[in-house]
């Protein structure tokens, strides 16, 4: 997420929340050597030579066929598993290339606080939390985000303290850059009046200098240090419901953003046993301690995991205003947001990871911090000799109209999540005023400068399902198709474009171009079916469109019911 830091582990109970994602029955009964046509109303290749299908073969996990029912039903022979899709689009599989796996399964298990209307809603919710929200005898929640309630300023400890005064409450903002707690959690903190802001941080305090229960980024780790670790099942508990949920809205692959050492041995493990079921490019979490393990054994590629990528975060988020902004927030005048890590620090590990062969994947919100992390990146890729591994952007939210140009005119991916868009735009220009916002959320200024987008959502600090993203790229509207022509619509993408966002350009972010991201034979098996065509349908479709079917390497890992 917006450099999302873990919070808590969820029990396997969490596994049930995690909705009706399962691994369809035939998935399990097909052997390598099965040969299986999928026909749909529609096959959508993304394939310039064939773009429009009506059917295709599967074995082995790859592509055999691709073309009309009579062809690949001739090629497939007469022994072939037939699966009638209807109906359907068949579209390549899609990718999500910015998202937390294990913040995602965090989510399913904390108190959730998305879309709550106010404060009152939010002790309201915590008041009646589930077990699977306690870590110890702390209490987690995440996702609120007080821009949604009438009084937008921050919340603080007082409302927490009058509902729950001796235990520790720790609740994260919906960016996962602030955490809102009460005065047990400052008190086992050791978080006084006189404890200073770390370089980076911001203990928020009231006219008495005296701690009002929010912190925002690195001052979230004096709270983080001291809430118990998760246990190993509550990890793989965690974990196993994220991977179903992402499964049922269609995601055949994910790009982890930050995946700490833990997470990363459990998921080798599974993939050398066989048990991971969706492709995972994860990026190494460069911020902490971990970052010495990760750059001692390198790269690694698995069957279905990969790690050859750095994530680096820079700056804050925008809703809470810390990222970083070249002048002062339109709305707070005399603050300019934070750097996470100095200029220098930010080189030296980028130095350090790039002779490693590791792509940098760097977060970077405000026009400041994309500055830094271009300059930077163009100085040490040329230095080290690595522009080829194709460095990216995360977010690149709010950007000079030069640097824009120079991202795209460099080859690096911008990582962009275009549900951001769409839940930042009642509150974004208010941040930034309306020059800054011309180089803001800014998709077709950056294809056209010749980036490579990768599209994502950032999960779960917006929701995984895919088909919201490909409805928000197309339109920038919100559910309720506001504003009518679309919030600075000349950014908005066609449905090709963004459909390709999350196959083709995630695929390229992944070095995985040549067998991912369309349907092609040769290719890997990986695709879904979805009840409309993402790209010709009318978009509003998209948001009660639903997902038929899941494959991955030619397993049917997601069927609806």
């Amino acid at each position: 997420m917006h450099g999302m830091r873990s919070l808590l582990g969820a029990v396997l109970l969490v596994v049930c929340a995690a909705g009706c994602a399962r691994r369809a029955p035939e998935a399990q009964q097909t052997s390598s050597s099965t040969t299986t046509v999928y026909v749909s109303r529609r096959v959508r290749t993304l394939d310039a030579e064939r773009p429009i299908a009506e059917a295709l073969s599967v074995r082995a996990g790859k592509v055999l066929a691709v073309g009309t029912r009579a062809e690949v039903l001739a090629a497939a022979g007469a022994d072939a598993r037939v699966v009638d899709l209807g109906d359907a689009t068949v579209v390549p599989g899609l990718t999500d290339a910015h998202g937390h796996l294990a913040g995602l399964g965090q989510s399913l298990a904390a108190v959730r606080l998305e879309d709550t209307a106010s404060r009152d809603e939010v002790i309201a919710r915590v008041a009646a939390a589930p077990a699977t929200a306690w870590q110890g005898d702390w209490l987690i929640g995440r996702g609120w985000d007080q821009n949604d309630w009438p009084e937008k300023s921050f919340p603080g400890r007082a409302e927490l303290d009058a509902k729950l005064p001796k235990t520790p409450v720790v609740l994260e903002r919906i960016d996962g850059h602030a955490l809102w707690v009460n005065g047990e959690a400052l008190r086992r903190a050791k978080i006084t009046k006189e404890t200073k802001d770390p370089s980076g941080g911001r203990i928020l305090r009231g006219a008495d200098g005296e701690p009002t229960g929010v912190l925002v980024d690195n001052a979230m780790d004096l709270v983080l240090a001291v809430v118990p670790p998760a246990t190993d099942a509550q990890v793989e508990g965690r974990l196993t419901a994220a991977f179903a949920r992402c499964a049922e809205v269609g995601l055949t692959g994910v790009h982890d953003a930050g995946m700490d050492l833990r997470t990363y041995r459990l998921l080798q493990r599974w993939d050398k046993e066989g048990k991971l079921p969706l492709r995972v490019y994860a990026m190494a979490e460069g911020q902490g301690a971990d970052r010495e393990t990760f750059l001692r054994e390198g790269p690694y590629q698995g069957r279905m995991l990969t790690m050859r990528s750095v994530k680096l975060i820079v700056d804050g988020a925008l809703g809470s205003r810390g990222a970083a902004l070249h002048a002062p927030y339109s709305d707070e005048p005399s603050h300019r947001g934070l750097l996470l890590l100095t200029p220098e620090e930010y080189e030296a590990r980028v130095k350090a990871f790039m002779s490693r062969g590791f792509q940098v994947a760097t977060h970077a919100i405000g026009d400041r911090a994309n500055t830094l992390v271009l300059n930077t990146l163009l100085r040490e890729s040329e230095a080290t000799g690595t522009r080829h591994l194709r460095h990216r952007v995360e977010h690149a939210q709010v950007m000079r109209l030069e640097d824009i140009q120079r991202l795209g005119q460099n080859g690096f991916v911008a990582s962009m999540q275009p549900t951001h868009a769409t839940s930042d735009m009642p509150w974004a220009e208010a941040r930034v005023g309306p020059e800054r916002i011309q180089g803001a959320y800014a998709w077709r200024k950056l294809k056209e400068a010749g980036a490579t987008l990768a599209f994502g959502s950032d999960f779960p600090v917006e929701r995984p399902d895919v088909l919201l993203g490909l409805y928000a790229a197309r339109t920038r509207q919100d559910a309720q198709g506001q504003p009518a022509s679309g919030w600075y619509p000349s950014q908005r993408m066609s449905g090709e474009e963004a459909l390709e966002g999350f196959t083709v350009g995630a695929a390229h972010a992944a070095f995985a171009e040549n067998d991912r991201g369309r349907l092609k034979p040769g290719m890997d098996a990986d695709f879904v079916a979805l009840s409309v065509d993402p790209v010709e349908a009318p978009a509003a479709e998209l948001l009660k469109a639903q997902v038929k079917l899941t494959v991955v390497a030619g397993a049917e890992v997601y069927r609806a019911q």
